[in-house]
């Protein structure tokens, strides 16, 4: 396809205020109209100073500190809420240049709000814990916050003196730098180079276009994009290893600032995960890399090739040659698809997803201006939103059930748990959405007999884990690795972190794919997740813990999904490896990592059946 069709093809899309409504959310909800919206903007801009009276004086009596608790949690819910509909409004259509200057009203807003109450947790750190304990239990309403409570008071011990907290605050700012320039050099400096497309069209390369034509169909498009865009981050190495040896430093600084022990225990220390937690996963995907070779060669098979390369092996679904086009599945029938594979959770959890869908959760419409991909947003007082955009494809059915996974997390949550508990972390958010793609894997496998949609299910499985469970272990390790290395006063270097990722490469694939080790050795500046200190590797938790739960659920009965949907409606109320457990899976041990590698064996067997 030539560039001028392809632009033709993106101003044919239909404008925002053209598309079916019952496509779309129903973001009326939240406000009726925008001049509404503007009303709550300006009551709330004039609360700002209310928790000044209280800033001194939470350590004065338990009813000073819950008065305060509470009125900060109305405040913030207040502009929460006109966060969440400048932020929808955005989604839609971010070319609109109305929703953007919302958007960052709504945003000003709720940093001053959060600066105003930003008195609060270094106040209550300062209060005597026997004396903070006794108030919980004499006290009704701050019994409410016993798990907050408690959660905060393990910074006590890592909260040094106000000076150096002042100094540290200052510096945070300065320090985020480096996650900033990594965005501009990435997405708006770097030149991601020009390629020949299908046609033989010369296309030049974008971040937003990138992931279209590395996982192109057609072969020699997608070598051409992944060495192409490997090359330019290459011909950047220097600047991208300083920059992000300076987020390690800064990462390494502030875990020593606070006293603890490394920049991982830093990280987990908040949530309390053990460290065992972080050294099972990579331990037992490793012990498991020779399922991931066999994958990568039966996928050769289905291309005919005799040894698959990095550009083989992406997340995208492929067709034995000769195979007829892919099956279309339009919204309806993805609801069917949907509805059925979450049967094993019960009747209410299939019901509460129907009632969700008519009554417009879901903005699943294709139009001008829509940002890519897809989420789950919303918050309590209001249910869930779903943003996505459908493609009459499994692969459309698969983010739904995802983000649905997403809202009925949050759905569950927001009506058992106060606000000071209702956003829950990453560790077990990714626990529900890729439970709901495990369950649906699961029953299209027992259900789907024409070996073509079969393929592709079984593709749409390996290809979720692919990213889960091989790429973000890796940078795990490397994480790990790079960290350890300034922790010991080493240094890092361009051709350090390339050798260091081009190794760990090395061992996953085997022999299975070949390996280019400059290009490949590359990868880790590719992503941003390396910015935020040891973040990636919760989602390969995430989904080996969905895994195994889904086989609990399916062969467990109703009591296995009621512990799970208790699970749904703990909220950030328990520690996430508590809840886990209470759920039945125990994230302290390797048995859930193992778990989920046995069904992707599994999988690995059904495709080599297929293929031969």
């Amino acid at each position: 396809m030539s560039a001028n069709k392809e632009a033709r093809m993106a101003t044919s899309l239909p404008k925002r205020a053209d598309v079916a409504p019952e496509q779309t959310w129903d973001i009326e909800s939240i406000f009726a109209t925008a001049a509404d919206w503007e009303a709550s903007f300006s009551a709330v801009s004039a609360r700002t100073g209310e928790l000044d009276v209280y800033q001194g004086r939470l350590g004065e009596s338990a009813d000073t500190l819950l008065e305060a608790l509470v009125r900060r949690d109305a405040l913030i819910a207040d502009v929460w809420q006109l966060a969440l509909y400048a932020n929808m409004r955005v989604a839609e259509d971010a070319t609109n240049g109305a929703s953007l200057a919302l958007n960052d009203r709504a945003d000003g807003l709720f940093s001053r709000i959060e600066a105003a109450a930003a008195f609060v947790e270094p106040e209550i750190l300062s209060i005597d814990p026997e004396m903070l304990a006794g108030w919980v239990k004499s006290t009704t309403g701050l019994r409410e916050y016993a798990h907050y409570l408690d959660k905060l008071g393990r910074q006590r011990p890592h909260v040094r003196s106000a000076e150096v907290e002042q100094v540290l605050a200052m510096a945070s700012e300065p320090l985020a730098t480096f996650s900033s320039v990594r965005t501009a050099l990435s997405e708006a400096d770097l030149k991601l180079g020009t390629i020949e497309d299908a046609h033989g069209a010369k296309v030049e390369l974008g971040q937003g276009s990138l992931a279209e034509y590395i996982h192109n169909a057609d072969r020699r498009v997608r070598q051409a994009a992944w060495e192409t865009s490997a090359d330019a981050y290459l011909s950047m190495k220097n600047t991208f290893a300083a920059n992000y040896s300076g987020a390690v430093k800064r990462a390494v600084l502030m875990a020593r600032a606070h006293n603890y022990e490394s920049a991982l225990a830093a990280s987990l220390s908040p949530n309390a995960i053990p460290l065992e937690v972080f050294h099972n996963l990579l331990d037992t995907v490793w012990k498991n890399f020779p399922t991931w070779q066999r994958y990568f060669r039966v996928r050769a098979k289905l291309l005919g090739i005799d040894q698959a390369h990095a550009w083989d092996i992406s997340e995208s679904p492929i067709q034995p040659a000769g195979a007829p086009p892919q099956r279309k599945i339009g919204f309806n029938e993805g609801i069917d698809i949907v509805s059925a594979s979450l049967a094993p959770l019960g009747a209410d959890y299939v019901r509460t997803v129907q009632q969700g869908v008519e009554d417009r959760w879901v903005d699943y419409a294709v139009n001008a201006g829509k940002v890519g991909g897809a989420f789950s947003t919303g918050m309590p007082g209001h249910h869930p939103f779903i943003m996505m955009s459908w493609h009459d494809d499994l692969g459309s059915v698969s983010t739904l059930i995802h983000e649905i996974g997403h809202s009925l997390h949050s759905h569950h949550t927001w009506n058992n748990q106060p606000l000071v508990y209702s956003s829950y972390s990453m560790f077990v958010a990714e626990v529900a959405s890729n439970m709901n793609q495990a369950l649906m894997g699961a029953h299209l496998l027992e259900t789907v007999d024409d070996p073509y949609f079969l393929t592709t299910v079984i593709e749409e499985r390996m290809g979720n884990n692919l990213r889960y469970l091989f790429t973000m272990p890796i940078l795990a390790r490397f994480e790990l690795e790079t960290h350890t290395s300034i922790e010991h006063g080493e240094a890092l270097t361009a051709e350090g972190l390339i050798e260091l990722m081009a190794d760990l490469y090395a061992e996953a694939y085997g022999d299975a794919v070949a390996l280019d080790r400059q290009r490949q050795g590359i990868t880790w500046a590719r992503f941003p997740h390396l910015f935020a200190n040891y973040y990636v590797f919760q989602y390969a938790t995430g989904i080996a813990a969905a895994a195994q739960l889904a086989q609990q659920v399916r062969s467990g009965g109703p009591e296995a999904a009621a512990r799970y949907i208790e699970f749904l409606k703990t909220g950030d109320a328990d520690y996430p490896v508590e809840a886990l457990k209470k759920a039945g899976i125990d994230m302290s041990t390797p048995a859930p990592i193992q778990a989920a590698f046995d069904i992707l064996a599994g999988y690995v067997d059904r495709l080599e059946q297929l293929v031969g």
